[in-house]
């Protein structure tokens, strides 16, 4: 009677440690720097007044979506990419495991 229940959260449980263990994957044409918050819409990544594209979004560590007025910290390490007006589009808030691998590593050449 109760196998069922107790197998199935067994088996979900394993499920989410495997999700949890997954690299995050980023597009082929990610840059990496370092970003420290600015007030909305600006950012500044390697010392330069950068602006968040409309619809910008950013990934903190835990890859949940972080509000640009949220953001704490200084020279934060980071992904991010452009897009073809030159606004950052998304930025990924990087692990120190993640910012110790060179962002070539990191990349998915697929999308």
């Amino acid at each position: 009677m109760w196998r069922r229940p107790l197998f199935l959260f067994s088996f979900f449980l394993v499920l989410s440690s495997l999700a949890s263990a997954m690299d995050r994957p980023f597009p082929a044409h990610t840059k990496r720097g370092k970003m420290t918050p600015a007030p909305y819409p600006g950012i500044v990544i390697q010392g330069q007044s950068r602006q968040l594209a409309p619809g910008a979004r950013i990934w903190n560590e835990d890859n949940l979506v972080q509000m640009p007025a949220s953001l704490r910290g200084s020279d934060l390490v980071v992904n991010y990419t452009e897009d073809a007006n030159g606004h950052i589009d998304r930025v990924w808030i990087l692990t120190a495991d993640e910012a110790s691998e060179p962002v070539s590593k990191q990349t998915n050449s697929r999308q």
